[in-house]
């Protein structure tokens, strides 16, 4: 970050209007001088000056005329979006997926990239990370030169006092020590690593379920389990970054009247036991069949999500339950009426919803993150230009 001018001066009074008139582009979008002098209560003159440094800095840029009534038409100006991006990606065994981010919080395309297991080919972070932004800058058309930071999300938990990672049999070839650093030295931007589920909660509390919460926990059920907890829009990490590894919680004596065989949570409504109930019953890999036939697995389902839950309800007492993931999205409000319905006489009445962001969620959560890296990128060249 560059070097601040010091309060009071014509330098910070520079820098302060030309990050007002930012964010208002940021804000509002495409906006002539004479807007912007009317939101940021500046006189015509400076905000004249201001859109002039901006524009030669190649911060902001034409992009049109806008209607001025009586008079002529206004030039229109909009923030140079291009200038830093980010890239958002979902990694796991398998495939990425991966996604530009600009300054503007535009939607871009979402890339989805297979990749190459042993021994048919070696797997390391930087090549991963490397496809990922190239596979989302050629399905956005920008240049991947202007990528900035990074932020991934793994099925693992990354530890912030040792940059450690934690539970990563889905990710061959990432090292458990100094991944981050490793990447950043390769690549030559900002990396953040997160928790999928964790970043599934981030996008929870800005356009899912949680919008409204106090706070919330975000059960989610996919190939394996994962537990998020939002303390008024703050996840909860835990020490070693590893909060939330619920699927290894053993499971009560009561739960085995449903699966004899099955010694932790992961083994009860983990992906693989979902999917042998759903063949049991004559269902489809991707859950389609007669509807009795469903209807008889959500309701075996919410039985055992119910024995995932209370755990949960009684460790944090939390004021919403979500149930995300793919099987979170799948059965959506049906199950999470179910389960809500299993919990009652015990629990009484608790708020158990499905999840809000039931598409690439954890891109979004990704993407979140990465929108303040990308604007706070932006904010520190209108410093450079002012001091």
């Amino acid at each position: 970050m560059a070097d601040r001018p010091v309060r009071g001066t014509p330098g910070w009074l520079r820098e302060t209007n030309d990050r007002t008139a930012l964010a208002l582009l940021l804000e509002h979008g495409v906006l002539t001088r004479t807007r912007i002098g009317e939101l940021s209560g500046l006189s015509k003159p400076t905000a004249a000056q201001m859109v002039s440094r901006l524009e030669t800095a190649g911060l902001i840029h034409v992009v049109g005329e806008v209607s001025a009534g009586r008079g002529p038409n206004a030039a229109g100006y909009a923030v140079r979006t291009d200038r830093m991006l980010g890239v958002a990606v979902d990694i796991d065994a398998v495939s990425l997926r991966s996604t530009v981010v600009d300054a503007a919080g535009d939607e871009h395309p979402i890339a989805v990239t297979p990749l190459a297991l042993p021994p048919e080919a070696a797997r390391t972070p930087e090549a991963d990370l490397r496809l990922a932004i190239e596979a989302a800058c050629a399905a956005a058309d920008v240049d991947a030169e202007r990528v900035r930071a990074v932020c991934v999300g793994v099925q693992g938990a990354l530890d912030p006092r040792t940059d450690e990672l934690t539970y990563i049999e889905t990710l061959p070839g990432w090292p458990k020590r100094g991944i981050r650093r490793r990447l950043e030295d390769a690549l030559g931007i900002a990396v953040h690593i997160d928790n999928d589920v964790n970043l599934a909660a981030v996008a929870e509390r800005r356009e899912g379920a949680g919008v409204d919460a106090g706070g919330f926990a975000l059960l989610w059920m996919g190939d394996g389990l994962g537990l998020a907890v939002d303390q008024a829009g703050a996840v909860h990490r835990g020490a070693s970054g590893g909060a939330g590894e619920i699927g290894y919680l053993p499971i009560p004596r009561s739960a085995t009247r449903l699966d004899p065989d099955a010694a932790d949570l992961q083994d009860l409504i983990g992906g693989p036991a979902v999917a042998g109930l759903a063949a049991a019953r004559g269902l489809t890999d991707d859950l389609h069949g007669p509807e009795a036939a469903t209807e008889a697995l959500v309701s075996e389902l919410a039985q055992r999500v119910a024995f995932g839950v209370v755990p949960v309800l009684a460790l944090l007492d939390p004021e919403l339950v979500v149930l995300g993931g793919p099987t979170g999205a799948a059965f959506g409000p049906r199950l999470a009426e179910l389960v809500a319905g299993e919990l009652r006489a015990d629990w009484g009445e608790r708020a158990v919803v499905a999840t809000g962001v039931p598409t690439h969620p954890v891109l979004r959560g990704a993407r979140e993150h990465l929108l303040g890296e990308v604007r706070e990128a932006l904010f520190d060249e209108v410093s450079r230009i002012a001091g």
